[in-house]
């Protein structure tokens, strides 16, 4: 979401937001069958909680709740919410670590101003830039271990292959950060795109792209040195970026183009254009392994698509709550978490039906879902 200096053409697309609402103040109880762990503090200020009873099997889902400033970690196996963590201000952008022991989430001090907010009530709003970060989570313990910088109003970010670097957005500067996870040092700052906000490693792990919400393209970095490769035109307001498991093509997210370009990665070029219907505002994607299909939270228009990578034609949508935003698949692919905004829930979809099969309450304004193993069950 635009942030502290919204340089997108305001007039030209304020119209498709006059119909959103945020939902005010109202009731946030968890259901009796999910409930929340209540957390207490101890005299340190250290989250005190009963001991979470984590599942034997399954994997674990983390959702990101930006106004309530806490991730709720979900059990796959029972469709439940396990613990509740708060991690800081305004959660959004979340990762696992690729061995499933740690978290990573992408913290902001900077306000939240909508679209439908004016220029001048964004900027009377409050901004603590000490708030700015990366949490990271121990799964192990279930505690926020620490908070890594990440430069200027982080939004998304990725890992990289070998854990060991964190390449961050940082949508009110323009810039992307890197960083290293173990000194918690900012390693490089590097220019980028205006509005920067989707963050992805090639499964190679030498690029990284970052789109650029206001520019209307992709910035192509090598992962090593961090030198900008190449910009590449997609539609507007792309928001998401991902790559096929095989690294060949890539998919970038253009919310108000209503579409997802295709790209073919070795020559930095958009070789195909996959239209979505006029309602639906892509975000978030998530990709099978065998590379047959693409997922796509379509964010307002409230549904998720499935796509077919052979024909880059739509299959099959089903409709899953308002503003669905980040999108995960399970290890096995069997199911799709998605978080839905205003409704404070995640849905839970089948693949295989395209069918919804559970919601899960959590907790207010869930904005980003990932996906791991859980840590403690050996197969």
């Amino acid at each position: 979401m635009c942030i502290a200096r919204r340089v997108i053409e305001r007039s030209s697309y304020l119209h498709l937001f006059v119909s959103f609402i945020f939902l005010g103040a109202c009731d946030r109880v968890p259901t009796d069958d999910i409930e929340r762990q209540e957390s207490a503090t101890n005299e340190t200020g250290t989250s005190v909680r009963d001991e979470p009873q984590w599942p034997a099997d399954g994997d674990l889902v983390y959702v990101s709740n930006e106004d309530s400033g806490d991730i709720s970690i979900i059990s796959t196996a029972s469709n439940q919410v396990i613990t509740t963590l708060n991690v800081g201000r305004r959660p959004r952008g979340i990762r696992v670590g690729h061995d499933g022991k740690k978290v990573f989430v992408a913290l902001s001090g900077s306000p939240k101003c909508p679209p439908s907010m004016s220029d001048e009530d964004c900027n009377k709003q409050a901004t603590d830039k000490t708030k700015d970060g990366i949490a990271v989570i121990d799964v192990m313990t279930a505690n926020l271990e620490r908070v890594l910088p990440g430069g200027s109003d982080p939004e998304q970010f990725d890992l990289s292959a070998d854990n060991r670097r964190l390449f961050v957005s940082n949508e009110d500067s323009d810039q992307a950060t890197v960083v290293d996870v173990d000194s918690g040092q900012v390693l490089q700052t590097i220019a980028v795109g205006r509005e920067p906000e989707g963050v992805r490693v090639s499964p190679d792990g030498t690029l990284v792209y970052v789109t650029a919400e206001t520019d209307h393209d992709i910035t192509v970095l090598d992962a090593d040195s961090g030198t900008v490769i190449a910009t590449i035109g997609v539609g507007l307001r792309p928001r998401d970026a991902i790559f096929a498991a095989d690294g060949s093509r890539a998919f970038v997210s253009a919310e108000l183009a209503h579409s997802i370009a295709v790209i073919d990665v070795s020559k930095h070029k958009v070789i195909a254009t996959i239209e979505l219907d006029a309602t639906a505002k892509p975000v978030g994607m998530a990709v099978t392994s065998d590379n047959k299909r693409l997922y796509v939270a379509n964010g307002r228009g409230k549904t998720v698509s499935a796509i077919d990578l052979n024909t880059f034609k739509v299959i099959s949508s089903v409709e899953v709550g308002p503003r669905t935003w980040g999108i995960a698949l399970t290890g096995d692919e069997r199911f799709l978490y998605t978080a839905n905004g205003p409704s404070d829930d995640v849905t839970v979809v089948n693949t295989e039906s395209m069918e919804v099969v559970a919601k899960i309450k959590v907790g207010e304004s869930p904005w980003g879902v990932a996906i791991g193993p859980n840590p403690r069950h050996s197969p």
